[in-house]
């Protein structure tokens, strides 16, 4: 059963546009298996149309009546068409049997699974139109933990199998939690099985030990 959602705050910026990309995935990950939030997100998509339609219309100013007019008179060559471009996506890390890849990561590139510490491995996700977005799949064994540590940014994090406890909860498969400077936690997971997650980092993770740090910086985190 899943127990932890994504905040209103951050359905109503998803359903109006406005989520950075990296949320927008972690939210879009979480909402694939949880009818809970496709309701609710249903319910504001709906309302921000009601809300538009009762906006007074815009008045449209005269240059840019002229810019459409002139690119409706332009040639069908001058369009621009969409690009015919496929993006590699690259070998995809391996799942456990019966883990499906995330539909809304399917236009992400991967890598491999890459040793990250004894027992930890990491893919790095990719989006071909925001290649700055730091996009990861986490790969740590059972009864492993994360090293402590704090966030100067945002961590969103989406459990793909398995689970982990911080100190504050338990998150299990389909959970989603968010994590700022105010959390400072040391993820470890739940004995039987490896947990997976994706993971959406905004800023920097803040390591407590020097050599954690080390590799967070060696992998862009």
């Amino acid at each position: 059963m899943i127990r932890h959602h994504p905040a209103d705050d951050l359905l109503l910026s998803l359903a109006a546009g406005t989520l950075s990309i990296g949320a927008t995935l972690v939210v879009r990950t979480h909402i694939e298996t949880c009818a809970q939030c496709q309701e609710r997100l249903g319910l504001f998509e709906a309302v921000g149309g009601v809300i538009v339609e009762d906006l007074p219309p815009a008045s449209l100013s005269a240059q840019a009546l002229a810019r459409t007019l002139a690119a409706i008179d332009q040639p069908a060559s001058v369009h621009k068409t969409p690009s015919s471009r496929t993006f590699e996506r690259g070998e995809r890390p391996s799942l456990p049997a019966g883990m499906a890849w995330p539909r809304a990561l399917e236009a992400c590139t991967s890598t491999p699974w890459r040793f990250l510490a004894p027992g930890m491995r990491w893919s790095r996700l990719r989006l071909p139109s925001h290649p700055d977005a730091k996009l990861f799949l986490l790969r740590i064994g059972s009864g492993r933990s994360l090293p402590f540590h704090t966030h100067n940014g945002t961590e969103l994090t989406q459990v793909l199998h398995g689970a982990f406890a911080d100190g504050r909860e338990v998150f299990g498969t389909g959970d989603f939690d968010a994590a700022d400077h105010s959390i400072h936690h040391c993820p470890t997971v739940a004995p039987g099985t490896d947990c997976i997650c994706f993971a959406a980092v905004e800023g920097k993770m803040r390591f407590d030990s020097p050599i954690a740090r080390a590799m967070a910086s060696l992998i862009g985190m």
